[in-house]
Formats: structure tokens, sequence, C-alpha cells
């Protein structure tokens, strides 16, 4: 089966600055698949790649089986574009604003009146489709931008930061329609640089600094970091983590003032830890792996931290 996005040594570059570094990947027919990284980690760069915004300047790609190079055209028909920033007029209704997205395809008569029906059902605006804009909640408001997205049926949904300004209800509900989506086939392919919402793709691409660090499904991601996550707060982390490194054979590292280390087992790293460094130790905490330990493993700072601020 032909992959919905493959990327072969994908590179860009604004100036003087490189935003994406010789990403190569592939994405399958019907996933949810997530790029997620902080901001400045390259995720826009590669929207506005993949959603043809920007021509391809080094390296090769193809959406759909098309070339991103030389068959733009035929990948516009076929994806469905959300963009981070509104698109809606606010002084048009929500069907007015659909009908306008639909012209765009060449949609009219009865098969538009047909797919505007199924839209406005599907995202649950039915009741709305008279409104203005202006008065929709930001919830409803993505609802629309998403039946705009979806009017023309595409293939693949490319959808950049779509829960940008949503509040958790209606983050849940956007992740909702977007299994949904799947379930009919289409493939949902997202930038975001909010953690949790990696834990419900299919799979994630994790971004740093213009480069591909990590890639897996979130539980394999989470099982790669090999054990459970120790913080250990201290009023010497450089000194404790290299004295923890000795004496126990373990890596621990300094991240924000704090020690981190990865153990197997990590319950019973407590007691031994405090009891080997009495007096050392202000406070120690125990978690299982997330993704930001993931991050933190891969690039070797915390996921908001630039990598030019991380401690020696």
């Amino acid at each position: 089966m032909t992959a919905a996005i493959a990327t072969r040594a994908l590179s860009h570059r604004y100036g003087q600055r490189q935003a994406l570094t010789e990403l190569s990947l592939e994405i399958g027919a019907g996933e949810i698949f997530v790029f997620l990284g902080p901001n400045g980690g390259g995720k826009t760069t590669l929207f506005r790649l993949l959603s043809t915004l920007i021509p391809l300047a080094s390296g090769d790609a193809t959406v759909l089986g098309y070339d991103l190079r030389r068959q733009v055209q035929p990948i516009r028909e076929r994806i469905g574009v959300v963009f981070q920033s509104p698109s809606l007029d606010r002084q048009l209704t929500v069907a007015e604003n659909i009908r306008h997205q639909a012209a765009l395809y060449g949609l009219f008569g009865g098969p538009l009146r047909k797919r505007l029906e199924e839209m406005l059902v599907h995202f649950g605006l039915r009741d709305r489709a008279h409104e203005l804009a202006l008065r929709l909640s930001g919830g409803l408001r993505r609802r629309v931008e998403l039946a705009k997205g979806m009017i023309h049926q595409p293939q693949l949904l490319l959808l950049d930061e779509p829960s940008t300004g949503l509040d958790p209800g209606a983050r849940s509900d956007l992740w909702n329609y977007l299994r949904q989506l799947r379930e009919r086939g289409v493939t949902v392919v997202l930038t975001t640089h909010i953690l949790e919402e990696g834990e419900q793709a299919d799979r994630i691409a994790i971004l740093s600094s213009g480069r591909l660090v990590a890639l897996d499904s979130p539980a394999a991601l989470k099982r790669s970091v090999g054990g459970d996550a120790i913080t250990i707060d201290t009023d010497q982390p450089a000194l404790l983590a290299r004295e923890i490194g000795q004496r126990f054979s373990l890596t621990a590292q300094t991240i924000d003032g704090q020690v981190r280390l990865e153990v197997p087992d990590g319950h019973t790293w407590i007691s031994r830890i405090v009891e080997a460094f009495p007096g050392r130790v202000a406070a120690i905490r125990l978690g299982k792996p997330t993704l930001e330990d993931v991050f933190i493993r891969c690039t070797g700072h915390r996921f908001w931290q630039q990598p030019e601020e991380v401690a020696t």
C-alpha cells in the first residue's frame, strides 16, 4: 500500500537558519499521526511544506503517491487543511463559510447540498447552520474549520496546532471527531506542542530543533525509557548526580536544577538513595515514563527548554 506521506532527507532553511534537517519517515494510510515538538522544533515548516504552501527546497517527498515537488495540483485536490490561525469569515454564517470553501473545489448544486448536510450533521452543527461565525465559541469554530477542511472528502487531513485556544472539553470533542474520520479511512496528520495530545495518536514523530529524534507509538516510546523516572531536589544537583552514578553505576542527569534518573522498579530505589545520601535529598519523586521523559532522553533537555539553555 502506498504511504499517505513519505519524506526522504527533507530539509528547509530560512536564510542562515536551518528549520528542518534531513527528515525521513513514512506515514501509513488511515493513521492518526502527530508531529510533536516545542515551538521552534520545525513543525510549522513541515506543515507548510506538506500542505504545498511553500515549495520543496531540499530532499524528496510524496503525498498520497504524488511528488510534492512536481505534482502540487493533484495533491491540493486530495488534501484538507486546517490552519492554526482561524480562517472563518466571522461575518458569514456557518453554512456560508462551508459553501465558500466548497466552491474552491467545484462543488455546487445537489452534490454541495448533500455534502453540506453531511458535514453539518457529522460535526454537530446542524442547529448552528445559520448562525454567524462571530457568535460561536472557540470549540464550535474549530468544528466549522474541520467541516470546511472535509467538505470535498479529502483522503488526507492536515491540521496545524488544531487545539490552539480550545478548552479541555472542546479538545476532547476534537479528538473524538478525528477518530471518527480515521474510521472513515481518512489519514489525519497534525502538529502539536501539547504533550498530552501525543498520547492520542497511533504514532508520534518527535521533532527538536528541526530534527527527528524519535518515532513510534506512544506506548513504545515510553517503554524505550527503560524504567521509572526518579526526580530529586537537592542543593548540589551536579555533585549528587555524579555521586549517584559512581555509587550505583547509574546514569543520572542534571535537568533544570534537579537530578533525574531512569531505573527499573523505581520504588525500590527511593529508600536506597535517601539512605545513601543522608540529609542531601530535599525531595524525591517517582513517576511512570511520560512523553516528556522520552523527549529528555532523546535531547538531554526538557520539552520547553532550548538546547543552548541546557546545563552542562
